[in-house]
């Protein structure tokens, strides 16, 4: 049991300011998602409700979270990463695992779809910062490096055989972050670099036929025959007719005729750009901006080199996750199944990127010693 006095003293040490970050992300995220359903329209508030729900279950997980150090938490580093191969496996048994968007990588829980990588991405970023605190410094050949990509190897492959190329990215950005701070040699990056460019047309003949027509819509945008090209034109459109202040919050067409497509999820910054306009993009860029410069502010001051490698690979997550979500609704990048943290519907995906900072905010209170 805490007594109070530590328990105060705890909570002093809390980074408040990127709590107020997440909520200002998240309330922002919540008013477009009102429109993005069109709940105002029909008077059925179920996704908004749901989204509060997963939002504050999220929040009880911090505190359930923030009460073991993180360092506790590590100890158990192998058997957190064979949970994470669990999870994905699990998708895999009949009547238990779902196909969703062309991806096996959902659990039909009853009235409840959860997607095992979104757990996943936590459980592996605690286990695979302890091995990767072994090697600072120790990055200087392949041979070095061998050990730590044989770790990562089955998590990433579980991911493409579901397939969901996009999370799997996700995954490579949370290991290239944690690597690179780690000290990883100069020479190793660029010819990494080199491998995936000349890897490239290997890697799009074992892609899955959803994913190739998003490599080839991407490559070919003047072809409007091509499926993924019709979701970024309309994401164009709603984004290019915003102009600067916007339609009006519920007034954009794109949006409110359904001719945006997937615009509670994937696309919901294009309901941004429709409907508030280049103010109203700019605001919620501002605001990951601010999340992102907080948590790597909180892996400088961090206490020990292990608590850096989990908001490193916290930070790296969630920043290509933004980077990706927002660069494919504006033609900049392909088109994956990528949400944008914290103002994307989805119930797994929100309460994991919650439970994610939970991480953050963990490592950033024990950055001096709190005696219970």
């Amino acid at each position: 049991m805490f007594d109070f006095k530590s328990m105060f003293k705890l909570m002093k040490e809390i980074d408040w300011k990127l709590i107020i970050i997440v909520i200002c992300i998240f309330c922002f995220g919540l008013v477009i998602l009102s429109s993005a359903t069109h709940a105002t329209t029909t008077g059925v508030y179920n996704q908004i409700i749901k989204q509060l729900i997963a939002f504050l279950l999220g929040m009880g997980l911090i505190v359930l979270i923030l009460l073991f150090d993180y360092n506790f938490i590590g100890r158990y580093y192998k058997a957190l990463y064979i949970a994470s191969i669990l999870l994905l496996l699990l998708v895999w048994i009949p009547g238990l695992g779902k196909v969703n968007a062309g991806a096996r990588s959902w659990l039909h829980l009853g009235p409840l779809d959860f997607q095992t990588s979104e757990l996943v991405k936590l459980t592996f970023i605690l286990s695979y910062a302890k091995i990767v605190e072994e090697k600072k410094g120790k990055l200087k050949t392949i041979k070095d490096i061998i050990p730590l990509a044989l770790y990562a190897a089955p998590i990433i492959l579980l991911l493409l055989i579901q397939p969901d190329l996009g999370t799997a990215i996700v995954f490579c950005c949370i290991i290239a972050g944690m690597l690179f701070t780690a000290g990883l040699n100069d020479k190793i990056i660029k010819r990494g670099i080199i491998a995936i460019v000349v890897a490239m047309p290997l890697m799009y003949m074992g892609m899955a036929d959803h994913q190739k027509i998003r490599i080839e819509a991407y490559l070919n945008p003047e072809d409007i025959t091509l499926k993924g090209n019709y979701q970024v034109m309309q994401s164009m459109i709603a984004i290019g007719s915003g102009g600067v202040k916007g339609k009006g919050l519920y007034e954009g067409t794109q949006n409110q005729n359904n001719f945006l497509p997937v615009q509670d999820s994937d696309f919901i910054f294009a309901v941004i750009g429709e409907e508030l306009g280049l103010i109203g993009m700019a605001a919620i860029i501002l605001l990951y901006a601010l999340f992102l410069i907080r948590m790597i502010a909180i892996a400088k001051e961090s206490k020990d080199f292990y608590g850096t490698l989990i908001v490193v690979g916290v930070t790296s997550m969630f920043a290509y996750q933004i980077i990706q979500n927002i660069g494919m609704t504006v033609a900049v990048i392909p088109v994956t199944g990528v949400t944008l943290p914290f103002v994307s519907y989805g119930a797994s995906s929100l309460m994991t990127s919650i439970a994610n900072l939970g991480l953050v905010l963990n490592v950033g209170m024990r950055r001096k010693k709190i005696n219970f």
